[in-house]
């Protein structure tokens, strides 16, 4: 295809093609497995880039992608010969005091929007990693240290402003165009149009005091794995929403077996040591307890992440509590690693607390009633073993599969059946319709979008 700029014209913003030098930095999504070769990047600087760049792809008959942060697990926020709107500079914030209120324009990243919140004050509950895009992490629900305490990200936003297949700019929220709001609360990234700017109700402002919980074990064994998991099922039915875990039963290359789990609990250090004492009684238990600021918490979290990995992960929603020899099972996952892998995990994300105080029809996001996400994990460093690696999660997904009831569609698995109702359980339906009516000629369509 011959991409001078007469078959360019009608894009604005940084246009950026296979024959500009930054195209191979531009076209990388955090996840360096995916390896994608758009047609074309655009960078918009505002929202009349992102309309001409939708009105642009379908004149042309071009596919979109869109991307914010880069972090789909699959990376359906790019592809081979498509459009990918790239809306990561479009990333102001405003704080509203005196409604506590936060207005962002919808590529903003996590480390962003905690810059700006903590530094006066509040809290945000958003995600883990630094530089995942907040508008595709809310859209998906969104899950954080803060979740139990504040709901997920979805359940803070207010309204929305998106751009639709017609180029035109609609707003969303409880009185006007309150489906596609519903929808929007849940349902994923990239469909119904390319979201722009969301605004968020913060919680009140309070001089609290968050403690990062980290905790983990000295020796530790496929036997020490899978009590620690029986602690974990029969504990966090009743635990306290002011906490908020996730816990790794790994396999790391140089460490070996390894239990670690990490959250914030917000209250001192000492009511969470009370509440964490269960996991005492597996020998070998070790609590780090540092109380500190929201933003100093998060920021400490945040410095554990690399700038990229190569890595296949995924999760499902777990429902009840398992059986010693599923257990076991459970455990065995992680056991005999893939050739090539540098870390391999089963990682447990606490549900409960708020999230589960919203009814499963009320939003897109349905599985409120779950326990935790399930999640599976394999990260590796050389090319050659890529395949083996995603493999091996595929494999283990089968079994997790068969024990679980839904997939979280931000943490999602490409071949999966039936993925719309895995996704959105009853919820799919109705989101089904809701994409029929804004987007009636499937112009945002990717390989799980909704049909």
């Amino acid at each position: 295809m011959n991409l001078d700029s007469a078959f360019l014209k009608g894009l604005t913003g940084e246009v950026v093609t296979p024959l500009n030098p930054v195209y191979n930095s531009a076209r990388q999504e955090w996840n360096r497995a995916i390896n994608k070769f758009p047609l074309v990047i655009v960078y918009c600087e505002s929202k009349q880039d992102v309309i001409n760049a939708v009105l642009w792809a379908q004149k042309h008959k071009v596919s979109i992608r869109i991307r914010s942060g880069g972090h789909h697990y699959e990376g359906y926020s790019t592809g081979n010969f498509v459009l990918v709107i790239d809306i990561s500079r479009l990333n102001a914030l405003k704080l509203d005091k005196s409604r506590n209120i936060l207005q962002m324009e919808a590529g903003a990243k996590n480390t962003e929007v905690y810059d700006l919140i903590g530094s006066n004050g509040y809290v945000f509950p958003g995600g883990t990693c630094p530089t995942v895009g907040v508008s595709g992490f809310t859209l998906g629900g969104g899950w954080g240290y803060s979740s139990r305490l504040y709901g997920l990200g979805c359940d803070n936003l207010l309204e929305l402003e998106l751009v639709n297949y017609q180029g035109r700019l609609i707003k969303a929220n409880r009185y006007h165009n309150s489906d596609l709001f519903w929808a929007c609360r849940g349902a994923g990234g990239g469909n119904f149009g390319v979201v722009v700017s969301m605004t968020f109700q913060l919680p009140e402002p309070a001089a609290v005091r968050v403690t990062l919980v980290r905790f983990s074990y000295a020796v530790t064994t496929k036997e020490k794995q899978a009590k620690v998991m029986d602690i974990w099922q029969n504990w966090l039915p009743g635990l306290d929403k002011r906490l908020t875990l996730s816990v790794s039963f790994y396999n790391e290359e140089e460490e070996g077996l390894g239990i670690f789990g990490s959250g914030f609990f917000y209250g001192s250090a000492e009511e969470a040591r009370q509440l964490l004492q269960p996991f005492a009684a597996v020998k070998g238990f070790q609590a780090d307890l540092q109380e500190s600021s929201f933003l100093e918490a998060v920021k400490k979290v945040e410095a554990a992440y690399p700038p990229f990995e190569k890595f296949k992960s995924t999760g499902r929603f777990a429902g009840r509590s398992y059986s010693p020899v599923e257990l076991n099972h459970i455990a065995q996952l992680v056991q005999n690693p893939a050739d090539g892998s540098v870390y391999a995990a089963v990682t447990f994300y606490a549900l409960g607390g708020e999230i589960a105080s919203v009814g499963k029809r009320e939003k897109a996001f349905y599985y409120r009633d779950a326990r935790y996400i399930f999640g599976i994990q394999s990260v590796w460093t050389e090319d050659a073993f890529a395949e083996e690696n995603r493999k091996w999660v595929r494999e283990r997904f089968e079994y997790i599969k068969s024990i679980t009831e839904g997939s979280y569609v931000n943490f999602p698995i490409s071949n999966l059946k039936n993925y719309e109702r895995e996704y959105f359980g009853a919820n799919a339906e109705r989101l089904n319709r809701v994409n029929g009516k804004y987007d009636p000629f499937f112009v945002f369509r990717f390989p799980q979008s909704l049909r």
